[in-house]
């Protein structure tokens, strides 16, 4: 805790690089102080943000708000962040649009009639159904090699391999990714298709005495997931936040009620504004809309900026729920054949 006893951290600065962190004033009360003590330290350069390491989370990292949650010998990690990329132009944006519908057996089929427009510049589009057969992503490269070894004693011994806390933080921490790379709310036969395909990869990670050998994966996912959604919802996720209570009206003010998500065949449900855009200069191109719509031969003009105010129309539709006269009264270019 804060205060004038010295304490030792355990800093992570890479894959392979940790460091230790003497502070002989103890832990700074301000996250400021904190994060310019280690700039100078490690001779950091650049914006950063820090994680601490919760041990009663399974040692799982998450943001780091206070230095209040930190303890003495505890460990936290340097987390460098990019810079935006550049905008995507409208000529991009508008031949990058992409299109997906899915079956009822939950499979993914592409259609060429129907296209689904997307915001290109936002973090949180979506553009894919979740896939016929869920494909594991790489590890870091550490856990890896004892995957690497530990299928290989499998295949002679049949052999399990024993996780250390890092390795199944990892694992747990990149699958919950590529989740929501398809699903923000998965449903359970998700996230057994996805223990499954684990499994499947990397056969010791098998469960000796599991009914199906993935089952406490399964579990373990969904307590990931569930973490993981609160850390982006810290984060201002647009998707998590319009299902949080202050976003809630006072007579739906319950975790479960009224949960707002994606339905079958939905690819980019609540997407975030493009990058640079805000609430004022979205709602500025759509009445300049209202004037483009009555100039004739004007498709393009309209096309683009119908594309670029995507998300601005997907958050007025799912937090307002107007009714078919309000959308035409709003936005009229909808309506048109083309749109």
């Amino acid at each position: 805790m804060a205060g004038s006893t010295p304490a030792r951290l355990k800093v992570i600065l890479g894959e392979n690089n940790i460091e230790k962190l003497t502070l002989p004033n103890g832990i700074p009360e301000s996250l400021e102080d904190l994060l310019s003590t280690i700039k100078t330290t490690f001779g950091l350069k650049g914006n950063f943000r820090l994680q601490y390491m919760d041990q009663d989370f399974g040692n799982d990292f998450f943001n780091l708000n206070s230095t209040t949650e930190l303890r003495n010998l505890g460990t936290i990690k340097v987390i460098h962040q990019q810079t935006n990329p550049p905008l995507i132009s409208a000529d991009q944006s508008t031949s990058s649009l992409s299109l997906s519908f899915e079956s009822d057996d939950g499979i993914s089929v592409a259609s060429n009639d129907t296209i689904i427009l997307s915001s290109p510049e936002s973090m949180s589009s979506r553009t894919q159904q979740w896939p016929e057969d869920f494909a594991i992503p790489q590890f870091s490269y550490d856990t890896e090699l004892q995957l690497e070894r530990g299928n290989t004693e499998y295949c002679v011994s049949q052999k399990m391999l024993t996780l250390s806390a890092r390795m199944l933080s990892d694992i747990l921490k990149r699958v919950a990714e590529e989740i929501y790379r398809y699903k923000a709310y998965p449903e359970d036969a998700h996230f057994c298709a996805a223990a499954e395909a684990l499994i499947k990869k990397h056969p010791c990670l098998k469960e000796p005495g599991s009914f199906n050998g993935c089952y406490g994966w399964k579990q373990r996912l969904k307590y990931k997931m569930a973490n993981y959604r609160t850390q982006l919802k810290l984060q201002g996720c647009p998707e998590l936040c319009v299902n949080s209570l202050k976003s809630k009206a006072t007579t739906d003010a319950f975790p479960a009620k009224k949960l707002k998500k994606p339905k079958r065949s939905e690819a980019n449900f609540y997407p975030s504004f493009p990058t640079g855009e805000t609430l004022d200069s979205m709602e500025k191109v759509r009445l300049e809309l209202l004037t483009e719509i009555g100039i004739r031969d004007n498709e393009r003009v309209i096309a683009d900026k119908m594309a670029n105010t995507f998300a601005y129309r997907r958050h007025e539709v799912v937090n307002q729920e107007p009714s078919i006269q309000e959308l035409k009264d709003r936005w009229p270019a909808l309506f048109t054949q083309k749109e």
